[in-house]
């Protein structure tokens, strides 16, 4: 009885593993995915299948289409039936509400990671504060964007709180993307000294515990982003926004709120009201 108990327990075991394992690949998958939706290899209004996803990441189906319905739930994907999958259009009306919403968030989450942070949290901190200082002149859009992806990471496990990551992370996407639209894209751009200087602010204020910095430098951060909108509005192709145009007969183009030439008529419109 005692042998067949220690089968049991152990059978009951063996597929924690694996399933380690499988949720491990679906990070990696959605990672991938969102890289590629962030430096816009995934154009914005493009429709596409799952198996075209698999193709360009390398995973295989069960990974990408668990992916794609965490991207479908944070409304950086549509699935759209006997259409397959369309990335969304960029709304900049849209996206100028939810950096409010940003605003607020990154705050609190910058506050506790300043009140929260141990010593191995506050030693990282300290060498991307370095980092960034260093290789200021050197970081090129992608480099500047893994260092982010890091930061991002680090200051949500210093405030210790997971329900933030679901909240902040298709955010944090979504203005990775305009970020790098802007830096791209706009005509007489300047380089990346003003966001790294930013994100380096952030960083000091939470590795050496001054709370009320730390949201002060974020804020600044928010105003940084929002700062880009009038330029994207006014000096880019729409189809950088959404390349709906382009889309093969048949299929809907996008409409309403994804919509990009009328979110930049939209955003004009509110400037001139």
């Amino acid at each position: 009885m005692a042998r067949q108990k220690s089968r049991l327990q152990l059978a009951e075991r063996s597929p924690a593993p694996q399933r380690r394992s499988r949720v491990t690949l679906f990070d990696q998958a959605y990672e991938r995915i969102e890289e590629l939706l962030v430096d816009c290899t995934l154009r914005p209004g493009r429709f596409l299948t799952v198996h075209d996803l698999q193709d360009l990441t390398g995973f295989g189906r069960t990974p990408v289409h668990h992916a794609v319905n965490r991207l479908a739930a944070d409304t950086l994907i549509v699935i759209r039936p006997r259409h397959g999958l369309q990335i969304v259009p960029i709304n900049l009306a849209r996206e100028r509400l939810l950096l409010k919403l940003r605003r607020d968030m990154e705050r609190f989450v910058v506050i506790l990671a300043a009140e929260r942070a141990d010593a191995a949290h506050v030693e990282r901190f300290r060498d991307l504060e370095h980092a960034l200082t260093v290789q200021r002149a050197q970081l090129t859009l992608a480099q500047f964007n893994v260092l982010d992806r890091e930061i991002d990471r680090l200051i949500l496990s210093a405030a210790g709180e997971p329900f933030l990551e679901h909240s902040l992370r298709p955010l944090r996407t979504l203005f990775r993307r305009i970020g790098h639209i802007h830096h791209s894209h706009v005509p007489g751009r300047i380089g990346l000294g003003g966001t790294i200087e930013r994100h380096r602010a952030i960083v000091a204020a939470i590795a050496s515990g001054r709370a009320k910095a730390a949201a002060t430098a974020s804020d600044a951060l928010i105003d940084y982003v929002d700062s880009m909108f009038e330029a994207l509005a006014h000096d880019i192709e729409p189809a950088l926004l959404d390349c709906g145009a382009e889309i093969p007969s048949g299929r809907p183009a996008a409409s309403g709120a994804y919509s990009g030439p009328a979110v930049r008529t939209g955003l004009h419109q509110q400037h001139q009201a």
